[in-house]
């Protein structure tokens, strides 16, 4: 095939791939819709231009495009591991763990059961046999919710609805495809009736080896791009890389699912990179992939396209039925997961609720696409499936694919209409307009002062501010007719107003590189989730949220556990630390919420509501306050190098500033100007380096402060700081069980701890131990010990105790005011200890 002909139709597609966006815009309908219908036609204009005897002129065309080489192995191995990498790279993984259950109900079971659900009912009506019935149930089952999000995203729908279909995505086509490869190996192996537990025994080697691979694949590619941390180019040029190398190893290499290898390749990227990536390498790396992906995804859809009118060549009257029949199965199997299996996890408190008419939207929202048209052609490709299945495969998969694009797809905003999920609710209805009339009176306000500045003509005044008058007057009419919004409605709104400013402030540190884009990430979800949640629980919703923010969460609390009782104390020390810079990036934040409350959310809800917000934000300021100095007296230093590193990079940020002032002045030429910068990178480089915590150092320095340790010489510390270990209870954790055997004793290093016995009750606080009297009086521990507040408890045996309380006065003083404390003679104690040590 001439090579210029290729080039030429390969552009032309690209000019319509161009054309396409704003088409689908005008005409209100999905993108995807519009690419297939003009794939189709291309396709069906090639093959009408080829045989009909009209005009020759244009056959070489019509051969070129027919003569294109799509195939299956094209769509599998170039363009979706794109179009997978991509969406993994774009996903905000914290907050999809909050809606796990709904997006792996929808990913996986969902795929599953419309599977069995198509299968089976095709082979009751039909003579295909199961495997191949199910294979084609494996080939519809994977759905293409691009249109249904985008039109989401442009009626302002929820962003948890949006974040779910987005998730089903990328994790439908990794389930469906594994199915699609294990009953495509029994219809090509020639067996009719395969068994569920032979189908389903190989799919932990397929996930297991698939996310093994992905995951290594992933973190020698950190590793690689981490050391180019100054040429740019050679960074993006590796993540493409990434998701072929981890796709071909997978599927070659093990036999494992190279979708999922793709997938959880771009997981540890998305969750790794932005930690090890300066920031604006890594915001360019997500432009070029969001790039490629738009490119991938268009191709995918107008290739496949071409391919409609080829795979309906064979069509025949009794295909329509069984069309009819996959779609009624797929419909109905997709009904049972969205109407019947979510709301019952609902109401098990397995799931957060979905509402009723976004289950709706997702299920007529539920296109298939590319994938299924491509997972079709690999059927149809293969020599070893009969003849006759191959052509029943290709119909079915094609024909329902042309359903859900051609009469679901233009329908699917008349169905959102109809649902009014394009309509804003009472309250965001009343808000848009009193922002409207705040909005423009600080707009006349500021006209005013440009007629002053420009001294302009007294004719043109007049007339501008009679027409912007009226719209103002008219714009407070309708704020003043919407004025009866309930208080409680007025500080929801307020909330969700000041968690959007906090989430955009927190942009703005990140643009300056005040917080770095590890801290980014997770702060931009915590505020994301404070937004939510005010919208749906007010202010015990915001709240709730916010407390989450600085919650420990499991992972730390098995990170704890880890070092407890494994002694593996890096994940824990690597918590710690992101810890420390959050909530250091947060109280930062959080002091620039006051001025926002006082300049705009008290012009448009009043005194009242902006008191209670300064309030909360109070309350906020507070918990971050307390929270990190728990994290100070734990770890004295660290907070201090902390603070120094956020110093340095807010003086190279200045630095810049005042360098790019200079140089728009024309003070400094461009070869000045560069020769700074690098210098400036260079520090910044520096200065982007966090410092790590060492939490055994960290835990010497700690029991230096101990009063009871202060008689103890060098020596004596080193040898006490082996022998210590740190334990970290959370509030409410039971430290000693009443009856349990003495062991050990414990001093507070962090926190505070309640002591129940006989009755009465004792609060110890940083500073002072416990568990020692049973160990002096060699009785059973009479007393139960829990934790009133996270804490960091550092822990002694009972032979390290008894030898250091012979050296140490501080220590023995200690026992005998806690003994006096609890009215037990401290004489008496010391003489039985001597008596059980003699013994």
């Amino acid at each position: 095939m001439d090579i210029v002909l290729v080039t030429t139709i390969i552009a032309s597609l690209f000019l319509v791939i161009g054309m396409a966006e704003p088409l689908a815009a005008r005409l209100r309908l999905p993108y995807s819709v519009i690419l297939a219908v003009l794939g189709v036609l291309i396709g069906a204009g090639a093959t009408f231009f080829l045989r009909t005897e009209l005009t020759d002129a244009l056959n070489p065309v019509a051969e070129a495009i027919l003569g294109l080489p799509i195939r299956s192995n094209v769509f599998l191995y170039v363009f979706l591991p794109t179009l997978l990498f991509q969406a993994t790279l774009g996903m905000n993984l914290r907050r999809m763990l909050d809606d796990w259950v709904p997006i792996l109900v929808l990913a996986v079971v969902a795929v599953v059961v419309a599977t069995l659900s198509v299968g089976y009912a095709l082979s009751w009506t039909s003579t295909l046999p199961l495997a191949a019935c199910l294979l084609i149930g494996a080939i519809v089952s994977t759905t293409d919710p691009s249109a249904v999000v985008s039109i989401f995203r442009s009626i302002s729908a929820p962003r948890r609805l949006a974040r779910i279909i987005e998730g089903e995505s990328l994790l439908n086509d990794a389930a469906a495809i594994a199915l699609f490869g294990l009953f495509m190996g029994f219809v090509m192996l020639g067996v009719p009736d395969p068994s569920l537990r032979d189908a389903l025994a190989r799919f932990p080697m397929l996930i297991l080896g698939g996310v093994l691979t992905g995951w290594l694949a992933a973190r020698v590619a950190v590793w690689v791009m981490a050391l180019f941390s100054r040429h740019e180019l050679a960074q993006i040029s590796i993540s493409v890389s990434l998701p072929y190398l981890a796709y071909i190893g997978a599927e070659q290499s093990i036999g494992a699912s190279g979708v999922i290898a793709v997938v959880a390749a771009g997981l540890t990227l998305n969750l790794a990179g932005p930690g090890r990536l300066p920031p604006q390498a890594w915001a360019n790396l997500r432009e070029v992939w969001d790039l490629l992906a738009h490119w991938a995804g268009a191709l995918i859809f107008i290739l496949a396209a071409l391919l409609i009118p080829r795979l309906l060549e064979e069509v025949r009257v009794e295909d329509f039925v069984l069309i009819g029949v996959v779609i009624l199965a797929a419909i109905a199997a997709r009904a049972v997961i969205l109407f019947v299996l979510l709301p019952a996890l609902t109401l098990l408190r397995l799931s957060p609720q979905v509402e009723r008419p976004y289950r709706a939207a997702i299920l007529w929202g539920g296109l298939r696409g590319a994938v299924t048209l491509a997972l079709a052609l690999a059927v149809t490709e293969s020599f070893r499936v009969p003849v006759e299945v191959k052509r029943v495969v290709g119909i079915l998969a094609t024909g329902f694919t042309l359903f859900t694009l051609i009469v679901q797809g233009t329908t699917l905003r008349a169905v959102i209409a109809r649902l009014g999920l394009d309509r804003l609710s009472p309250i965001d209805e009343a808000l848009s307009r009193q922002v409207v009339a705040v909005a423009l009176q600080t707009v006349r306000e500021d006209v005013a002062r440009t007629t002053d500045n420009y001294d302009l003509t007294r004719k043109i005044v007049r007339s501008e501010a009679k027409r912007f008058g009226d719209r103002l007057d008219q714009a407070v009419k309708m704020a003043e007719a919407s004025a009866d919004i309930l208080d409680r409605d007025r500080i929801t709104l307020g909330l969700i107003a000041l968690a959007g400013f906090e989430r955009d402030t927190i942009l703005a540190r990140v643009r300056e590189r005040t917080i770095s884009a590890r801290m980014a990430d997770q702060l931009l979800s915590d505020a994301e989730r404070l937004i939510e949640n005010a919208h749906s629980g007010g202010r015990s919703g915001y709240q709730r949220a916010a407390r989450r923010s600085i919650a420990y969460g499991r992972a730390f609390r098995a990170a704890v556990v880890l070092n407890s009782r494994l002694d593996v104390s890096w994940p824990l020390a690597r918590m710690t630390a992101d810890r420390f810079e959050a909530l250091l990036a947060q109280r930062l934040i959080l002091r620039d919420l006051g001025a926002f409350i006082d300049g705009r959310i008290r012009r448009i809800h009043g005194r009242r509501v902006a008191e209670l917000l300064h309030e909360l934000l109070s309350r906020r300021i507070e918990a971050v306050e307390t929270a990190l100095e728990g994290l100070r007296l734990q770890y004295p230093g660290y907070a201090e190098k902390l603070e120094r590193r956020f110093i340095r990079r807010t003086a190279l940020r200045l630095e810049e500033r005042e360098y790019t002032a200079m140089r728009e002045d024309g003070l400094i030429g461009a070869e000045v100007f560069t020769a700074l910068m690098q210098g400036l990178t260079l520090r910044r480089t520096a200065a982007e380096e966090r410092p790590r915590l060492d939490i055994a150092l960290q835990r010497s320095e700690l029991f230096r402060q101990f009063p009871l340790f202060a008689d103890l010489d060098d020596a004596g510390l080193r040898r006490l700081g082996r022998a210590l270990k740190t334990r970290y209870v959370n509030a409410g954790e039971t430290i000693i069980h009443k009856d349990s055997a003495a062991k050990s004793v414990f001093f507070i290093a962090s926190g505070a701890v309640e002591l129940e016995s006989a009755g009465q009750t004792w609060r110890l606080g940083r500073g002072e131990m416990f568990g020692q009297m049973a160990i002096l009086m060699n009785k059973a521990r009479r007393a139960e010990v829990r934790a009133i507040a996270p804490s960091t408890l550092l822990v002694l045996d009972e032979e390290r105790f008894r030898r250091l309380l012979s050296r140490s006065t501080a220590l023995q003083d200690a026992v005998r005011a806690s003994a006096e404390k609890r009215g037990i003679a401290p004489d008496a104690l010391f003489s039985e200890d001597s008596r059980s040590r003699a013994t």
